[in-house]
This record gives structure tokens, sequence and C-alpha cells, in this order.
């Protein structure tokens, strides 16, 4: 034991570091949140929360309101005024006294309430009543009220006649909704593909810094080795320091291993999560490595008509063309005359009373009826002309991108089944690579233990370094497989289907 005096001064000199370390402990950071996802899971939270997929969501419910206003061009309008004038005006001078007698005055009051609106095959409507009160000095200031209730139509002839021109705004706005709708779906598979793609970027990152610690370990032993072994004697200081020199680039190939699965996994957060604080880089994800991928045979050629019904770009330049053929048709029709038959049929009034004005419109005691034909023909057309050429041209331009995007389907689809085909022989040629290269290093290892001359420190971290590389290439392959089969899907359209992924209706505004 301590005598008293010491004890009190060590117990003293220890008092500030524990309250040190208890401050220390008390503020230090949390560790940092780690969650382990599956592939699946990562698609799912990906479809949840990733940003792109929502503003492409957007875009959907953006052209789904352009077809809400399209469709209120039928809707009713409630339509109301009035109107007071007043006015004096001169009388004419007597040819006898030459003098002007006194000016002559005049209000009216104007009422008007109706409903107007249009029909489906052009015919534009108004239904209402007016009521109109003329007095002046010629009545002495008497009212004398004029009423009348009745409907009044116009309706088209040759341009702007039928459903086709009347719906055409309707039917581009459905078209605009559809194409983004399929917009929507080609940015939910981008989406998806880069998550499988990120995914597997961070499996293929995991083995490659599992390749550099295992060659970093494969390096320390040969150290401890050559350590040993010079000391009795049996290889020179070179071979210690040569091994030496060796294990320090693999420690540095370790920090940019590590450096690289930060990267990947930071890339893989930003696919699946809406966070978007700085708190995101402490939020560690692990994921499980994927299943093996199977051996896949695909046949592009046939595979070319599943992809005419399944790709996005190809059902988006199909619409096109339709919204094309729908403005094409209604400029045709702009160059038709305008011969609108217009007509009015109701009931009037008229009294000094008003309530009796009222009254004899209600009773139906005097009809009021016209019809007419109101003929309006462009001189030259040249706006027509204009319009006409340019949707014409629209026409044969969107007829020319779906030829484009066919021939791109080919390229692609062959491509991605390329892909597929080479892949699948580097996972089998890597594979081979490596499991020769780690028999390599074993009989070099041996050689080098049992002291043959033709073995040294070099040639054994030399075979270390193959058998790394072989690792990480052959991880590589895998990775890449893995994207290619991926990649196929999307160049099918199909990575929904596959992946049982249902889009839900975009959002309401």
């Amino acid at each position: 034991m301590f005598p008293m005096p010491n004890a009190r001064r060590f117990i003293a000199s220890i008092l500030p570091l524990l309250a040190a370390l208890t401050a220390a402990a008390q503020t230090a950071p949390a560790e940092p949140q780690t969650t382990k996802i599956t592939l699946e899971e990562a698609i799912q939270r990906a479809l949840a929360k990733n940003f792109s997929i929502k503003v492409e969501s957007y875009d959907a419910a953006i052209a789904q309101a352009g077809v809400v206003e399209a469709l209120g061009k039928f809707d009713p309008t409630l339509n109301g005024s009035y109107r007071h004038s007043s006015s004096k005006n001169p009388s004419l001078i007597d040819s006898g006294t030459g003098l002007r007698g006194p000016a002559g005055s005049t209000e009216i009051d104007d009422y008007q309430v109706g409903v107007g609106g249009m029909l489906p095959w052009g015919l534009t409507y108004q239904v209402g009543a007016s009521s109109n009160n003329t007095r002046g000095t010629f009545t002495g200031f008497t009212g004398n009220f004029s009423t009348f209730a009745g409907v009044s139509a116009t309706q088209p002839l040759l341009r702007n006649f039928g459903f086709g021109p009347t719906l055409t705004s309707i039917r581009i706005a459905q078209t605009n909704r559809d194409i983004s709708e399929w917009g929507f779906r080609q940015g939910v598979i981008d989406a998806v593909t880069n998550v499988i793609d990120a995914y597997n970027d961070l499996n293929f990152a995991y083995a490659n810094l599992r390749s550099a610690i295992n060659s970093r370990d494969l390096a320390a032993q040969l150290v401890d080795e050559n350590q040993k072994r010079f000391k009795v004697g049996n290889v020179s200081e070179f071979d210690v320091t040569s091994a030496r020199a060796r294990l320090a680039s693999r420690e540095e190939n370790i920090l940019i291993a590590r450096r690289q699965m930060y990267d990947a996994e930071n890339f893989l957060k930003q696919l699946i999560t809406d966070d978007k604080s700085p708190d995101l880089l402490n939020q560690h994800v692990t994921i499980e490595p994927p299943p093996p991928a199977p051996v896949v045979v695909v046949d592009a050629a046939a595979d070319f008509r599943i992809a005419l019904e399944n790709r996005p770009d190809y059902q988006q330049a199909r619409l096109a063309l339709k919204r094309a053929q729908i403005n094409r048709r209604y400029q045709l029709n702009q160059f038709l005359p305008r011969v609108d038959l217009t007509g009015s049929y109701g009931y009037s009034g008229y009294d000094t009373v008003a309530s009796v004005a009222r009254q004899q419109v209600r009773n139906k005691d005097y009809n009021d009826f016209s019809y007419g034909v109101t003929v309006s023909i462009p001189l030259t057309f040249t706006t027509e002309r204009g319009r006409y050429r340019a949707a014409k041209l629209q026409q044969l331009q969107s007829e020319t991108n779906i030829s484009r995007i066919e021939q791109n389907i080919v390229v692609q689809v062959g491509n991605a089944a390329g892909q597929i085909e080479t892949t699948q022989k580097r996972v089998e040629a890597t594979r081979a690579a490596r499991e020769l290269a780690k028999a390599t290093l074993d009989a070099e290892v041996k050689r080098f233990r049992a002291g043959a001359a033709q073995s040294s420190t070099f040639l054994v971290s030399q075979q270390q370094e193959f058998l790394s590389i072989a690792e990480v290439r052959e991880a590589l392959a895998q990775s890449d497989y893995q994207k290619a089969l991926a990649a196929y899907d999307r160049e099918l359209g199909v990575t929904l289907d596959k992946l049982h992924i249902s889009i839900a209706p975009p959002p309401k505004p």
C-alpha cells in the first residue's frame, strides 16, 4: 500500500485525468449508424425515396393536369353584365324663330345574364335573358322596358365542324399524358438499373479491398519469414528490405481500395435515400453479396420484338407520331372557309312597367327568332398554308424518328447481348486465371522456403501481386456480368416486369 501522503498525491494527480476522460466519453461522437441491406431492399428504397423518380413523377402529373385543362373547354360559363348610359342630344334650330329648342336627354339601363359554352361537335350556345330600360325627354322619362329570354347558337359548317377539330386539343393533351407516363416508366427503369449497377460496384469494391488486404497480409508474412531466415543467414538483407518495400506499397493499395469503397457506398446511398443533409455521409450501408448470376443465353434478333413492345422511348416515338397526325388533320381542316350557321329563338316583352314586360316573357306572349349564315374566306390562306406545311413536316419527322429508334434498338440490344456473352466468358477466364495464379504462388512459396536457387523474394512478391490482380479481375468480371444482365433488361424495357415492380399512378395535382 502507498503511504498516506503519497496516496493522497496520487489520487489528486489522477483526478484531472479521470475528469478529462469522463468529459471525452460524454462528448465523443456517436458511432456511425450501419445498415445492412439486400439488393431487393435497395431497389425498394430507391422506389420510395430516389429524387430522380420523384422528379419524373411530376412530369406525368403535370401532363394529366393538362388533360383536365383541355377538357375545361366544354365547361359552361356564367356571364353577366350591367351597363348604364346617358346622353344629351341638341335640338334643331326652329326655322320660324331661328332659335334652338331645349336639348333632349336619353338614359339607358341594360342588364344581361346567361350561360354559354361549346358542345363537342363545335356548336357554341348562349342561354340567357336581357332587360333594357330606355327613357328620356321623348317619353317624359317614363320607363320603356324591353325584355328577352331565349337561346342563341352558332354552328360551324366547314372550318371547325365536327368532333375532329373540336377535340384536337383534348386528344393532344391525352397523348402528351401518355408520353409522360412512358417517360416516367423510363425514369424508373433507369433508376432501378443504376441501383443494380451501384450495388454491384460496391460489392466489387468490397472484393477489391479484401484482395488488397490479403495481398498486404501475404507481404507481411513474407517479411516475417525473411527476417527469421536473415537471422540464420539463409537470405540476404536485400531480401528483407525488398519485402518491406513491397509491404509498404500494398498498404497504399489498401488506402486506395478503401477510398473507392466509400465512394461506391456514397453513390449507392445517394440513389436509395432522400436524405440531403451532411448526416448522409455518416450513415454507412453494407450490402449482402448478390446471388450468383445464372448463365443465360439471349437471342437479340428474337428479342427485338419484345423491345418494340416494351421500350418506353419507342412507345413515346409512336405517340409523338400520333400527336403529329392529329395536328396535321386539324391544320388541314383550317384550310376550309369559315361558314357558320347562326340562329336564336326566344320570347320578348315590352311595356312601361318592368314586371309586365317580364310577365309577357314568362307567358310566351311574343316569340322572337332569327337565323342566318356568316361566311369568312381568307384571300391568300398564307397562315393556313404555313401551319399545314409545318404540321406535315412534323409528321414526316416523327415517322423518321421511329425508324431511327428502331435502328438504335437493333444495335443497342445486339451490343447488350454481346456484353452478356463476353462477360460470361470473362468470368470463366478470370476464374481459371485466379486459380492458376494461386497455384503458381503456392508453388513459388514452396520453392522459396525450400531454398531453391531459382526462387527469390522478388519472385514470391511478384506472384503475390499476380494473384491479387487475378482476384480483382475475377471480381470485376462477375460485377460486369451482373450489370450486363441488368443493361440487357433495360434495353428490352422489361426491367420492371422482371423484378415484379408495378408503378403507382402519378400524384394528383
